[in-house]
């Protein structure tokens, strides 16, 4: 299952229809969770999310919308008795931040949480992810999920060559098999592509991180009418993100990070469908987003 279930969309303080910031991301048999607002623990409670699907924590940076819920998330991690490891990714200069945010109160620590902070752009060892510092006032870093190109199997290519149970998966190891190649009877699959994006202003690697994803969430915290504040903030525009999308080729777009001054979300869609016209979904609370199917393998 590959889906973002999304726990919180407001911004920096939360609305009676949005809680803080909180996004879990199931991809395979990995629960991803992106910043951890305050609520968090109890949005994953109306969402059905148990604190062990949780395998990876990603915060992007240090304002309290974006963790304040990481004591209660790591508490339960341990009142659950989570039998994983659980790795947390963040700015290497909030080390500080995360570590008093981690032991905020007395428990009884059993669950394996391990820092692995961010210190640079580029892939994250051991994953298959990557970091891209963004333009906000502290440091703060978009996330990336690459999955590697692949190989579909056709059938009516195995069955024509004779080759079936184990010996597919010996063709696949060996990439060859009594005469027959890998590429005789397979098709390239292209891996898909996760991208989260908050608190920044346009840059580079707001591009860089959304280039060619399938999935896309990122933040749209102001409308343009309010550009020069979102400038100034470090924050992008509905206007901007949805730009971003269109010239980066990202099939679905969520938007969500929303300033409490705007009451009607619908002035977001409008905005961003005048930029994009891929899917666009405006992010509510517990709303739920497949990631895209796969796009046809080439021959």
């Amino acid at each position: 299952m590959r889906e973002l279930i999304i726990l919180g969309t407001a911004s920096q303080v939360p609305t009676r229809q949005r809680n803080h910031n909180g996004y879990l991301l199931r991809w395979d048999d990995q629960g991803i969770l992106f910043d951890p607002g305050e609520g968090t623990q109890r949005q994953m409670l109306r969402a059905g999310v148990a604190a062990s699907d949780i395998t990876r924590i990603c915060v992007t940076h240090f304002h309290g919308d974006h963790s304040l819920g990481l004591p209660g998330v790591i508490q339960r991690l341990s009142l659950d008795r989570v039998p994983h490891t659980v790795t947390a990714h963040f700015p290497a200069s909030g080390t500080g931040f995360f570590r008093a945010l981690r032991h905020a109160t007395s428990f009884y620590e059993t669950a394996d949480v391990r820092e692995q902070p961010i210190t640079t752009d580029g892939p994250i060892p051991g994953t298959t992810m990557e970091a891209r510092r963004l333009r906000h006032p502290i440091e703060t870093y978009g996330y990336r999920l690459i999955e590697p190109d692949g190989r579909r199997m056709l059938p009516d290519k195995l069955a024509a060559h004779g080759i079936s149970g184990p010996a597919v998966g010996e063709l696949i190891r060996a990439g060859h098999l009594r005469g027959v190649t890998l590429a005789e009877v397979s098709a390239p699959r292209p891996g898909q592509r996760f991208a989260f994006v908050m608190d920044t202003g346009l840059c580079d690697n707001v591009y860089a991180l959304a280039e060619g994803a399938d999935l896309l969430i990122i933040e749209a915290t102001f409308r343009s009418q309010d550009a020069a504040t979102a400038a100034q903030a470090g924050h992008l525009t509905a206007a901007q993100a949805a730009r971003v999308a269109a010239e980066s080729g990202v099939r679905r777009l969520v938007l969500t990070h929303f300033s409490q001054r705007y009451d009607d979300p619908a002035g977001f869609a409008a905005e961003a469908r005048e930029h994009f016209d891929g899917e666009l979904v405006i992010a509510e609370d517990l709303m739920r987003v497949p990631v895209p199917p796969r796009l046809p393998s080439t021959a």
